[in-house]
């Protein structure tokens, strides 16, 4: 029992309205797998493992549906929601069309501090990527998409794509850590972020697409 606590405690040190962090802590556990693909969700087993009651859980879990991470059955309850094959082929295709126009719009709009801050970001992916340090590869790799997203200048197109990012983000968990070598990355990074430094839209958007497909393409054969 003491095992199924440890990754649902919450973060008592956050300011943040005890519902929110409700909401966070299951949600962190069903992106990062600890709550697996097709688990039914108890609310009072949830609620008993981070000292809560049945409220915020139950309120968690309808947000959670509206995300497309739980799925409620008729009279059986609410169960993590599965991932398959065909959800992360399409989710795909659309995360390359966004990709590749914030990659363009990125290459036009950004500053030369956000530039850097791609290199610097891509620098330590690479780093964690020698090291096969995996919590340090899906965070830089997080950070480089998210420069570029905010260089696009185009927030309508960062929402757009950071809810169809956090669905994505349980296979980008169980990806990163089959995969064996991690640097072809770095330089698919790379050629984006040598479009955008260069002002050539079309180039980064190219780059960018070419990486999303890749990396799609060996998601479908290793998942």
């Amino acid at each position: 029992m003491q095992e199924e606590k440890k990754g649902l405690n919450l973060d008592i040190s956050s300011c943040k309205p005890l519902r929110e962090i409700v909401f966070e802590t299951i949600r962190c556990a069903i992106i990062t797998g600890e709550l697996k693909p097709g688990q039914r969700l108890m609310e009072v087993q949830l609620a008993e493992e981070m000292g809560v009651s049945r409220t915020p859980v139950r309120e968690s879990i309808r947000k959670l549906e509206l995300e497309g991470l739980v799925k409620m059955v008729p009279r059986k309850g609410a169960y993590v929601t599965p991932m398959s094959v065909n959800d992360l082929k399409e989710m795909m295709e659309i995360r390359r069309a966004l990709e590749g126009l914030a990659a363009e719009l990125a290459a036009v709009n950004a500053t030369a501090e956000e530039i850097e801050q791609l290199n610097v970001a891509n620098q330590r992916f690479g780093e964690a990527a020698l090291k096969n340090d995996e919590e340090g590869i899906i965070k830089y790799d997080m950070d480089i998409h998210e420069i570029i997203y905010k260089a696009s200048g185009n927030m309508k197109l960062l929402q757009m794509i950071n809810s169809l990012r956090e669905q994505m983000q349980r296979f980008r968990s169980e990806y990163v850590h089959r995969i064996d070598d991690k640097t072809p990355l770095v330089n698919q990074h790379m050629e984006i972020i040598k479009g955008i430094e260069c002002r050539e839209g079309a180039n980064a958007n190219a780059a960018a697409c070419e990486h999303i497909f890749s990396t799609g393409d060996n998601m479908l054969k290793l998942l």
